[in-house]
């Protein structure tokens, strides 16, 4: 027998999933800064105009939990990526494992996507994304990718490694989300599959980081 506390229980968690879809697509499409609870509550399907606050606390907090639903996701892929090419000396396979894991994701979610279009807005706000990184960097196997990735870098200056991860980090945002709002909005993307817009976003960033300094 189903008892009353499993039904309220499994109710509060439809409502926390719908709640993050909800807000998930609206953060996306409008920005963090322009949407309400409200706003979220009533794309939800939920009444009480309460409910955000109610399951999540705060804005940050309800970002936060977005964010934290996708990673998961996010560092199993990495996770299996990293022990393949562990001890890997190839700048590419590493960037692979920073870029790639994200981009299987979205794939695997079908289209329309959103997070994509979060993680933009993220990275561009230095007070959200420092939190962001911080929290990002808690996951062992995105710990293990940036030593990796960071042992087989050419010696490069402090400021040009600072100046390159600047770059490497809003070209990795901006093309993923901007191939997201194609396929949102009924665009033809630069590339056909995600496959090969990751394969030519780690293209693009090997060249980065392993061009030369002007002396």
């Amino acid at each position: 027998m189903v008892t009353a506390q499993v039904r309220n229980a499994a109710r509060s968690e439809a409502t926390r999933v719908a709640i993050l879809d909800a807000a998930e697509r609206l953060f996306a499409e409008e920005g963090i800064e322009r949407v309400s609870h409200r706003r979220i509550s009533a794309a939800a399907g939920q009444g009480n105009n309460a409910a955000v606050g109610y399951h999540f606390g705060t804005t940050a907090d309800l970002v936060e939990a977005v964010v934290e639903r996708r990673r998961e996701a996010v560092e199993q892929v990495r996770t299996d990526l990293v022990e393949r090419i562990a001890g890997s000396g190839d700048v590419r396979d590493w960037v692979d494992c920073l870029v790639r894991p994200s981009i299987v994701v979205l794939e695997s979610l079908g289209s329309p996507t959103w997070f994509g279009r979060l993680s933009a807005q993220l990275a561009a706000d230095p007070r959200r994304h420092a939190r962001y990184v911080e929290h990002a960097l808690r996951s062992e196997p995105l710990r293990r990718t940036v030593d990796g990735f960071r042992s087989c870098l050419p010696d490069l200056p402090e400021a040009v490694l600072r100046e390159r991860s600047d770059m490497a980090r809003i070209l990795s945002v901006h093309v993923v989300a901007d191939r997201e709002a194609d396929l949102a909005e009924g665009r033809e993307p630069a590339r056909a599959t995600w496959t090969e817009c990751g394969d030519g976003l780690v293209d693009a960033l090997v060249g980065l980081w392993t061009a030369p300094v002007r002396s």
